[in-house]
C-alpha cells in the first residue's frame, strides 16, 4: 500500500510540475498577436526600399539616442489610437529628418574621407547618440579657457582675467 501511495504521489507531483508550463502557454496564446507594421510610406530621408527590420532598427536607435518613444515624432491616429507613422503632423518629425540628413552628410561627405589607420569604422561615424547621449537636447559643451576647467551644460565659465 505504501508503495502504491508513493507511486501515486510521484505521479501527482510530476503531473502538477507540468501545469506552470501549460499555464504559461495558455497565457501566451491568450495575448493578442503583435500587429504587423504597415508598409513604410512617406519616407523622405531614409531609403524608400528600406526593409521593415532595418527601419525598425533605425527607429529604435533614434529612440534610444534621444531617450524618447515613438510618439515623440509620430502622431496618434485618432481612429486606431496607434502611431500614424506616415503623418507629418508633429514638428519634431521634421526636425528629426533634418538631423538625420545632417548626420548622413557628415558621415558620407566628411568622415568617409578620414584616412586614420587607427580609426575603426565606428570611430568615423556620427550618430544621433554622438551628441544627444539619451537626451532630446544635446548638452552644451564649453571648452576650457586657457588654464581653466572643462564645463558641460549651463553657463560658460567666466574668462580668467590676467
Amino acid at each position: 500500500m505504501q508503495r502504491s501511495l508513493a507511486a501515486g504521489l510521484i505521479a501527482t507531483a510530476l503531473a502538477l510540475s507540468t501545469l506552470p508550463s501549460f499555464a504559461q502557454d495558455a497565457q501566451t496564446a491568450a495575448k493578442p498577436a503583435h500587429r504587423p507594421m504597415p508598409k513604410p510610406s512617406n519616407l523622405q530621408v531614409l531609403p524608400k526600399d528600406i526593409s521593415s527590420p532595418d527601419l525598425i532598427a533605425a527607429m529604435r536607435s533614434y529612440s534610444k539616442a534621444l531617450g524618447v518613444e515613438c510618439e515623440f515624432c509620430h502622431s496618434e491616429d485618432p481612429q486606431t489610437h496607434r502611431p500614424n507613422f506616415a503623418s507629418d503632423a508633429k514638428e519634431d518629425k521634421g526636425i528629426a529628418r533634418i538631423m538625420i540628413s545632417m548626420t548622413q552628410e557628415i558621415n558620407q561627405k566628411y568622415l568617409s574621407t578620414v584616412k586614420d589607420p587607427d580609426a575603426t569604422p565606428a570611430d568615423k561615424t556620427v550618430t544621433c547618440g554622438t551628441c544627444h547621449r539619451g537626451n532630446t537636447m544635446p548638452a552644451q559643451f564649453f571648452g576650457a579657457a586657457p588654464g581653466g576647467e572643462m564645463h558641460h551644460e549651463g553657463e560658460a565659465p567666466p574668462a580668467k582675467s590676467e
